[in-house]
């Protein structure tokens, strides 16, 4: 029920007062726990991931589990391209302990770190085994995904022009 100022009264509040608080901590601390979670990230592919990636950036990658450090937190990735095997280092120490699969097909989510004298790494945040996962059907999906966001990309600038 309104009140002729336009606003409801106290009394017509659905929820008890005693919930009310516990209500809202819930809602800050679910925008709190998005905001501590890593951007989606960007897809590149294993061949794609070079010393051009800018430091920081937030990617999604794949391969398969070739080797992996337990002592210094560190494992390889790798995917074939063509004729080239391709290597992705991957940092590991956010994700320890996981139970490596050597030889099995890996999803990585992490931040690009530029180390002296080496390639890049991937500081992992999310290492997921998908092994079984379509592995062509993935690359077309990301090619897809590209287009689209391309495609957009270009009918927004039109539409600002």
């Amino acid at each position: 029920m309104r009140t002729d100022s336009g606003s409801y009264p106290e009394s017509c509040c659905m929820v008890p007062h005693h919930l009310s608080s516990w209500i809202y901590s819930c809602i800050s601390a679910q925008r709190c726990w998005c905001e501590m979670l890593p951007s989606a990230g960007v897809y590149y592919f294993p061949w794609e991931i070079n010393s051009s990636v800018p430091e920081g950036e937030v990617l999604r990658t794949f391969g398969r589990l070739c080797c992996y450090d337990l002592a210094r937190s560190e494992a390889v990735l790798t995917a074939q391209h063509h004729s080239t095997q391709y290597r992705v280092c991957v940092g590991t120490k956010f994700v320890e302990p996981f139970q490596a699969q050597l030889g099995s097909l890996y999803m990585v989510l992490g931040e690009v770190e530029h180390r002296e004298g080496e390639g890049p790494v991937v500081k992992a945040r999310i290492l997921t085994c998908v092994e079984g996962m379509n592995v062509p059907l993935l690359e077309r999906a990301i090619q897809e995904q590209r287009k689209y966001f391309n495609e957009r990309q270009e009918r927004m600038g039109k539409s600002t022009s």
